[in-house]
């Protein structure tokens, strides 16, 4: 498995867009506003009614309900029910989109992800500068979830594909099953499948006050007990109707299915909204039994935390005995440190968007003179130092005199260091741009790997400058 840079530009959308409704559960009006989101942003909701419009990025981990759709909560601030928004921003190969809301809950239009498909075609598609990154899958991971027998499996697949089987155990919906095999297939064969629910469910939603904007326009309710003229009346007041019936294949009547398998098509379009929350691109088969939120967003976590450690701990595989593709002597041509303060020794990869460097921590480092000479530690400052320098290498390479040039700082963010580097490790440095070089300004992720491990990580901004 591994986080892999692809060849494919990221993409948002072109201009704004909005979408007015109801929210499901809270039945209050909502108005929704895509907007184009930055470059490695993913997909982030906004609460423009709440002070300050906080933020909440589609992760995982601010996951905190599932019982009537997933629900995000962040400093405690909510969106609920955000998956049918999610899964139209992923079928539609978006990568960074803002999502402006002015309640707690996105308009539930129709039951499905079919008017925010449309609405984020009107507001056109945008390629950005910045490459996509995905997870490729090279090993089966698993979640089941033992109470409910509810299973997601992902496998090594070429694309992103998905099969949801769907058994409730009840006569009048049977086994369905539905397979999405390319995304780009989400809009025709997906999008318009809408949300389901059992009578029995609809009672007890009824009954807890819930459901409020619900009518049978935007869910499809399986007639699955009995019904007395006491509860059609009740259905009838509470979607306001005139009058109700069942149809013969056992739903409520003023509702006519897109497709026989729709309600296995909507848990596939939940898989696609609640598996957004990795917030990576997947290239691998889900196959999920009987899934469901709940399962659905655990695997989601179980997911992101296994992408969070490979990230991490990507170390990358060079022969340090082999001929490297620059010596320290190619080295000092190019970047303008010198001893004691050059710390960098080889350069074994460099390409349009990334560097492999490496550097030998000796005894001899004139540093471990004075910092710890007694139990000797390499400064966390200088090994951002030597990350830096690898990145020096990567910016200076798109210029036809780097020896002309300078680099310096502009600024580090979310710099961790992991363990300690002493004498005797070998440091091995990867660079990899975040955006593309602009201007001489070079913004890249750094990692430092010592002993197969990682031991510190940075944000970093440099920009060169020509020496006058």
């Amino acid at each position: 498995m591994g986080i892999i840079k692809t060849e494919i530009k990221q993409k948002t959308i072109e201009k704004e867009v909005t979408l007015k409704g109801v929210g499901l559960h809270t039945g209050a009006n909502v108005n929704l506003v895509f907007k184009p989101g930055e470059e490695n942003s993913g997909f982030i909701f906004q609460r423009v009614d709440l002070e300050g419009s906080p933020k909440i990025e589609a992760d995982a981990n601010y996951v905190t309900n599932t019982q009537r759709g997933t629900c995000l909560e962040k400093n405690g601030v909510s969106i609920k029910t955000c998956e049918h928004v999610l899964a139209a921003l992923v079928g539609l190969d978006l990568d960074n989109v803002i999502i402006e809301l002015d309640a707690s809950e996105p308009p539930i239009m129709d039951g499905s992800s079919k008017f925010f498909v449309e609405a984020l075609e009107k507001a056109g598609i945008s390629e950005q500068d910045a490459l996509r990154e995905e997870y490729e899958v090279t090993e089966v991971v698993s979640y089941t979830d033992e109470e409910s027998g509810s299973e997601i499996i992902l496998m090594p697949s070429n694309t992103y594909q998905i099969t949801t089987m769907v058994d409730f155990g009840t006569k009048v919906l049977g086994t369905q099953n539905a397979t999405l095999n390319s995304i780009s297939d989400f809009k025709k064969d997906i999008a318009d499948s809408r949300t389901f629910s059992f009578l029995h469910e609809i009672e007890m939603l009824l009954e807890n006050g819930l459901i409020k904007g619900g009518d049978l326009n935007n869910a499809i309710v399986y007639v699955d007990k009995e019904l007395s003229p006491e509860t059609m009346e009740r259905l009838r007041v509470a979607f306001n109707k005139d009058s109700i019936a069942v149809k013969p294949n056992g739903i409520l009547d003023n509702l006519t299915l897109h497709h026989p398998n729709e309600a296995a098509r909507h848990k596939l379009l939940d898989v696609v909204g609640d598996l957004a929350l990795v917030g990576t691109r997947i290239k691998g088969k889900v196959i999920a039994n009987k899934p469901g939120h709940f399962v659905n967003t655990q695997f989601a976590k179980k997911l992101s935390k296994i992408i969070k450690n490979e990230r991490r701990n990507n170390v990358p595989h060079i022969d340090v005995n082999s001929e490297p593709l620059m010596d320290v002597n190619q080295i000092m041509n190019m970047l303008p440190h010198r001893q004691p303060f050059l710390l960098l020794d080889k350069v074994f990869e460099l390409t349009d968007n990334h560097v492999i460097g490496l550097k030998n921590v000796t005894m001899n480092e004139e540093f471990f003179k004075g910092h710890f000479p007694g139990a000797p530690v390499m400064p966390g400052v200088l090994i951002i130092e030597a990350m830096a320098q690898t990145g020096g290498i990567l910016v200076l390479s798109t210029v036809p005199d780097p020896e002309n040039y300078l680099t310096f700082f502009m600024k580090m963010d979310n710099v961790k260091f992991k363990q300690k580097v002493v004498p005797g490790d070998t440091l091995i440095f990867k660079c990899s741009l975040i955006t593309p070089i602009r201007r001489g300004i070079c913004h890249m992720q750094g990692y430092a790997y010592a002993n197969g491990k990682l031991c510190a990580e940075a944000e970093l901004m440099a920009q060169i400058s020509k020496v006058k």
